[in-house]
């Protein structure tokens, strides 16, 4: 029975060691990604990295790093390897962590930051106030006319206009009436 505790105990931290090892990899696979499609871009006529096609690619192996780093933080016991297999140990972790998910934040899309599971919004929200979804007051207000307004002077312009091109047709139609439609024999002379 001990023997099982034992080897239980071995399998599990051999487990979630591997979650320490494929941080490292995806680490060093992150700069070296960087450093290739930064060379494309160059070799592509100096064209932004977030100009890249697949630009989104990266951003992906970012927010890979950063839950499992997560992951990492969140199992304490995890820490005395973490201090043995990253140079600095902890302190260094955390920081590059910060700075990978820093990094994500401000490269993600609104879609992204959307699924963010920090609840960033709800921060940001909480600092800046609610904002109301429709505004309680006409926001052209003050600028001459409200948006109603000129909407419907603009309708009345358009109106106008196209009362106008039918007294033309209708007056042309009159004037074609009133006129005396020559007979065959007096346009062949």
């Amino acid at each position: 029975m001990a023997n099982e505790n034992i080897t239980e105990k071995k399998s599990s931290i051999e487990e979630e060691l591997w979650y320490l090892n494929n941080y490292v990899l995806l680490r060093d696979y992150y700069d070296r990604t960087v450093s290739r499609i930064a060379a494309r871009c160059i070799r592509k006529g100096n064209i932004a990295i977030e100009d890249y096609p697949f630009y989104g690619y990266i951003l992906d192996v970012l927010e890979e790093i950063s839950e499992v780093g997560d992951y990492l933080l969140a199992h304490k016991e995890l820490y005395p390897y973490i201090e043995k297999k990253i140079a600095g140990g902890i302190d260094a972790f955390k920081k590059n962590l910060k700075e990978y998910k820093d990094e994500l934040f401000k490269n993600s899309s609104p879609d992204m930051i959307k699924d963010d599971t920090n609840k960033e919004i709800d921060k940001m929200r909480k600092a800046l106030g609610e904002i109301q979804d429709k505004p309680s007051f006409d926001p052209t207000a003050g600028a001459g006319m409200g948006m109603d307004e000129l909407m419907n002077k603009l309708l009345a312009k358009e109106n106008e206009a196209a009362k106008g091109e039918t007294r033309k047709v209708m007056k042309v139609k009159k004037a074609a009436a009133n006129q005396a439609v020559p007979s065959k024999n007096e346009t062949e002379e």
